[in-house]
């Protein structure tokens, strides 16, 4: 009886962590640039078992994982504002954090720090970093689509867009930023192409979340009911015992 109490635990535990997920996602459903978290599962170990003569196979439960995230393209939506940039196609932006190193991003959110510096919403600066001169307004920034910056009809900088030959295997922080793996490969250069005045929405599809919501907590509810029943079973054989 305890092989049924640990697979139904198993079970819990799995539907827990595609619970996380979905709360994750729907979390930053107004999140520029974030991409939905893909959630996979797998059955544990199996063992043979002997069950009155006959051999055969009682499993431990299943696992869940988060596999990466849905590298489809958001909606594009305009905002009119010359800082605000939207990746249409392969491609994100590079910032650099805080403590060291980079991480990519879509959310083209971007405003300026006292130097005048391209920072995103975080503060973290664009790599390489952009420069707007002093005493030039937002309105006089414009931005093309291979990303070169011109200031009052000047170049001052170019945005260069990358990605990596596997974005799913990057790490995601959980709110749109992602650092690159080993399993995710170096970072190299994009195709795709930058909209000014614009950002990319969330792709997350409320609908489906919600639909995904009610069905796990369904399987975890039955889970929670298994081990509720097997508790009760161990109870009655003990009660049967001399």
């Amino acid at each position: 009886m305890l092989e049924g109490l640990y697979s139904a635990a198993a079970g819990m535990s799995a539907q827990q962590e595609q619970l996380d997920a979905i709360g994750n996602d729907i979390a930053n459903l107004s999140t520029s640039g974030y991409k939905s978290e893909r959630v996979s599962f797998s059955d544990l170990l199996y063992n043979p078992t002997d069950i009155a003569g006959t051999e055969t196979s009682v499993g431990s439960g299943a696992s869940a994982q988060v596999m990466g995230f849905s590298e489809s393209q958001g909606a594009i939506k305009e905002t009119g504002d010359p800082l605000d940039l939207a990746v249409e196609g392969e491609g994100y932006f590079q910032v650099a954090r805080p403590g060291g190193g980079t991480a990519l991003t879509r959310d083209g959110a971007f405003g300026t720090d006292a130097s005048g510096t391209l920072v995103n919403g975080e503060g973290n600066r664009l790599v390489p970093p952009v420069k707007i001169p002093a005493g030039v307004a937002n309105s006089e920034v414009s931005i093309a689509a291979d990303g070169t910056v011109l200031a009052r009809g000047k170049k001052v900088g170019q945005i260069t867009l990358v990605t990596v030959t596997s974005p799913g295997h990057m790490l995601a922080d959980g709110a749109g930023e992602y650092t690159p793996t080993a399993a995710s490969g170096p970072v190299k250069g994009a195709g795709g192409h930058i909209r000014q005045g614009a950002l990319e929405e969330s792709n997350v599809d409320l609908g489906r979340e919600m639909t995904d919501m009610v069905s796990t907590q369904r399987a975890y509810q039955l889970a929670s009911s298994a081990i509720q029943n097997e508790s009760q079973m161990m109870t009655i054989a003990n009660e049967l015992r001399p």
